[in-house]
């Protein structure tokens, strides 16, 4: 039974491998995508602008939302691609100096991408490893300020102080592969660095410089039209 057992599952093998030709990633292909990603901001803060308590700093939290996305397959080997995500909303929190105060703030971002592919292997490979670059448009908006924030920059009750995060132009770069489960159907993940900055403006006019510079998992299932 075992022996039996073996080469059924061989034999599974043997003909998943062989219809490989039926996967075919070519040029003209349109893959739309769902699925989800964690972006986690590599943070490195400047010092919040006077007056404030020498080396204080923030650092930004990692958030996880749905994402989708449209792919366009210009050749076998080049395709470009449409990430369309969900807004993420990350908490804001003391360090540096203020290390340990807790929850500053929240801000929503919505990262807007567009990506050159260069995927490896031929268009009927049923696994295809790929890399990727291209402009991102990161905007932030909602920011929200707690009363701890108000707190450390002398805000009232009546007056609470309020937090600004401006969008900025980056570069992404990225690395995936994706994964052939049908003719149609297929699985991806890619993981993305994407550099870029962004300034933090509070009411009582004081700013903030920010290096964010994220690193993003996606896992997308995605059909072929």
């Amino acid at each position: 039974m075992k022996s039996k057992f073996l080469l059924g599952v061989a034999s599974g093998l043997a003909v998943l491998l062989a219809s490989g030709s039926a996967f075919a990633q070519s040029a003209g292909s349109i893959v739309v995508y769902g699925g989800a990603a964690q972006i986690t901001p590599q943070v490195d803060s400047g010092d919040l602008t006077a007056p404030s308590l020498a080396g204080t700093k923030v650092d930004v939290k990692k958030a996880t939302s749905f994402v989708g996305g449209i792919t366009y397959y210009w050749s076998d080997n080049i395709s470009i691609d449409l990430p369309i995500a969900a807004p993420f909303k990350h908490d804001i929190v003391g360090a540096g100096a203020i290390d340990g105060v807790g929850k500053l703030g929240t801000v929503k971002s919505l990262p807007m991408t567009l990506l050159a592919q260069y995927r490896f292997g031929e268009a009927n490979s049923v696994l295809r490893p790929f890399i990727g670059a291209g402009p991102t448009y990161g905007y932030f908006y909602k920011p929200r300020a707690t009363a701890v924030l108000s707190g450390i920059t002398g805000g009232t009750v009546n007056n609470p102080t309020t937090l600004k995060m401006k969008s900025r132009l980056g570069a992404t770069v990225e690395l995936g592969a994706a994964y052939n489960i049908t003719h149609d159907w297929s699985a991806s993940l890619s993981v993305t660095k994407t550099f870029i900055k962004t300034t933090g403006t509070l009411s009582t006019g004081q700013t903030i410089e920010t290096t964010l510079d994220p690193v993003s998992i996606k896992f997308g299932i995605g059909y072929r039209f």
